[in-house]
């Protein structure tokens, strides 16, 4: 469902889902133009150094969404350092009660309504609506 948000935050015809998690040469998400050019690379959870330093070599712009409680606040602490100097890299946190709600919202055949407005996310299945609010630590 992380992934279903970072879409929802970067919806556009261009975008599109990776292989899959633990594909080194291949993002979450990611958006190329029609020359092949990587303008986003989005990488879900807590990528190390190496694969973060890859993307901001090949794309325009990395973006990655860190969750989990403790252990992003830990990811981060011991990342930031080295990738403090990747210019084109932003790091966002999500709140781990908002995603734990969030799946909890997935259903066969769900219908979501969702709207994004300055860093803060509603999200609407029809009988409840969840709020998200951004947490940003790099970019």
């Amino acid at each position: 469902m992380v992934r279903v948000l970072a879409f929802a935050l970067h919806a556009g015809e261009a975008l599109s889902f990776g292989r899959g998690i633990g594909t080194e040469d291949e993002p979450a998400l990611w958006k190329r133009d029609d020359t092949g050019t990587i303008n986003l690379w989005i990488e879900i959870g807590q990528p190390d150094e190496k694969t973060l330093r890859q993307a901001s070599g090949r794309a325009k712009q990395v973006i990655v969404y860190t969750y989990g409680a403790r252990s992003a606040e830990v990811w981060w602490a011991n990342q930031r350092p080295s990738l403090d100097r990747l210019k084109n890299l932003s790091v966002t946190l999500l709140p781990v009660e908002s995603i734990r709600a969030l799946a909890e919202m997935t259903r066969p055949a769900m219908q979501l309504q969702w709207t994004i407005q300055d860093g803060h996310i509603w999200i609407a299945d029809g009988a409840q609506t969840l709020h998200i609010e951004l947490q940003r630590l790099k970019g």
